[in-house]
């Protein structure tokens, strides 16, 4: 296993971990001893190989699908996972409530959250353009460029969701198979 992959690994298994509330001992302390805390600690930290079989029953402990525990075997791109979206709220005011009433309310719920209310943009993540896109039925991109003609995105933001032609295809399968 490569060092790089042990690591993401580790990430997953600690912040899958840390959902849970537990901290090492807890963990030791949860299984009443099955996993000590320095193995899980040094799975964690990728120090340690863990087997399929060690990660299946840590899995079954969490209560998580096995795939929950496995980082995401494509390079990651720091560039869309970081991105900040800038929504144009003036813009999004202006618009008929029937076309942009979710995306509204959706800013409307982040700004009370931040106690952020100046009026004029909002920023959120590109995985909060993965979600609107499902409240619209549409791929991220479909979506990214209903809000460039909106006005609530500035032009040169197509391809911010992070969505590649795989994820496009597959949202496509899905879309249909729903309709079905």
């Amino acid at each position: 296993m490569s060092t790089d992959y042990s690591r993401a690994l580790g990430a997953r298994l600690r912040a899958i971990r840390n959902q849970q509330g537990l901290s090492l001992q807890g963990v030791e302390d949860k299984s009443h001893g099955r996993w000590k805390a320095v193995v899980v600690g040094s799975y964690e930290r990728g120090d340690r190989a863990v087997t399929v079989q060690r990660l299946s029953e840590l899995a079954v402990f969490y209560g998580v699908p096995v795939s929950e525990l496995l980082p995401d075997p494509r390079p990651s791109s720091a560039v869309t996972s970081t991105t900040k979206i800038v929504l144009n709220l003036e813009s999004l005011g202006s618009l008929p409530a029937d076309e942009a009433g979710p995306l509204a309310r959706y800013a409307s719920t982040i700004q009370a959250q931040r106690h952020d209310y100046n009026g004029k943009v909002l920023s959120i993540r590109a995985e909060d353009l993965k979600s609107l896109a499902i409240i619209y039925d549409m791929s991220p991109d479909e979506l990214t460029s209903r809000l460039i003609e909106w006005g609530v995105l500035s032009p040169g933001m197509e391809g911010i969701a992070g969505g590649d032609d795989e994820d496009d295809e597959a949202w496509g399968n899905d879309r249909r198979r729903a309709q079905r």
